[in-house]
């Protein structure tokens, strides 16, 4: 299994569908599990961290017409550029979020709290040298993304965890950018995200996520063992 798959993919996997979007995965079989999601607003799509995928257009086109592709993780640039062009609107960007703009060749725009006019806010997760990530919740419906502080690929996941942190993340867990949120749903960039019984996974996740790191690392560290 190869852990990321660069060539454009030719079919893609539905995950995460809920009546306010979708997600999916361009390439399911790599370890990196890369998903991408659009979430519907006011008969609007907002592409988020997207690979690009043949036919991924008309899965957007169930939910309305395309006005924005966000990046919430300066690393998930990813195939926002290809996928704006095509849509002919801007990708936007976390205020923030610095030398990203120079690997976008299409129009930018920025958001701060709030994602344009959606009502969907923007939580400031890491602000580093090394990391820049927003997540963003949609307190209307609950929906909640996180791109890449919690996923469910198994190199996130210690025991029978149904979310994880991320490992880097694993001593020190962002939790106070999470204040007060509960959500009905998590969507995530590396996995397929938790759509029932959310908020308790999500709660257990950052409270437990110290606790589990050393076996996480264990386990790790054990498939890289070569066979």
């Amino acid at each position: 299994m190869a852990f990321r798959v660069d060539e454009r993919a030719t079919d893609f996997r539905e995950i995460d569908r809920f009546e306010g979007g979708v997600g999916w995965l361009a390439h399911p079989d790599e370890r990196m599990q890369r998903a991408s999601h659009a979430l519907a607003v006011d008969g609007e799509v907002w592409v988020i961290d997207p690979v690009d995928a043949a036919g991924i257009d008309d899965l957007f086109a169930e939910f309305g017409d395309v006005a924005g592709v966000v990046v919430t993780l300066d690393r998930h640039k990813r195939d926002a550029a290809a996928i704006a062009k095509r849509h002919r609107v801007p990708v936007y960007l976390p205020e923030f979020f610095d030398g990203v703009t120079g690997d976008i060749d299409t129009a930018v725009a920025r958001f701060s709290d709030e994602l344009s006019d959606t009502g969907i806010r923007a939580l400031t997760v890491v602000d580093s040298r090394f990391w820049q990530e927003v997540a963003l919740y949609n307190p209307a419906d609950g929906t909640l993304v996180v791109p890449e502080t919690v996923g469910t690929v198994d190199y996130f996941l210690a025991g029978d965890e149904r979310l994880g942190v991320h490992p880097m993340l694993r001593l020190n867990p962002p939790r106070a950018a999470f204040r007060g949120i509960r959500p009905e749903r998590v969507l995530i960039g590396h996995g397929a995200g938790v759509l029932e019984g959310a908020a308790r996974a999500f709660e257990d996740a950052l409270d437990s996520s110290r606790r589990r790191a050393p076996r996480l690392y264990v386990e790790t560290a054990w498939d890289m063992l070569p066979i």
